[in-house]
């Protein structure tokens, strides 16, 4: 068995960011506010999709959810930026504009 000299430190076990510890309570919370947003942002998915699927396959479409408003790129990354430049502080959520909204494959 090899001791561990002096001047090595031994090393430190924990959590990566130990200040990010939620309650039970908090998480709740986070976890139903994010489906909330997913809820509202899917209907306006649900009611768009079957115009927007013919010409647009495979687009990617953040949707804001407070107004309604969305926006459609081929590129995920421009969505976005659509999105960010008239929502800077807003949440949205992503769709990929197909049968299921799924954006990736498993």
């Amino acid at each position: 068995m090899r001791k561990i000299s002096d001047n090595h430190q031994k090393a430190r076990l924990g959590r990566v960011f130990p200040e990010l510890n939620y309650t039970p309570e908090e998480l709740a919370r986070l976890e139903a506010e994010r489906d909330a947003l997913f809820q509202r942002c899917n209907a306006i998915f649900e009611a768009v999709q079957p115009e927007l699927i013919n010409d647009h396959y495979d687009w990617f479409m953040v949707i804001e959810p407070e107004s309604g408003d969305y926006f459609i790129d081929k590129d995920e990354d421009v969505a976005k930026q659509k999105a960010d430049a008239k929502y800077p502080n807003c949440r949205g959520v992503i769709f990929c504009i197909n049968e299921t909204g799924a954006c990736e494959k498993i």
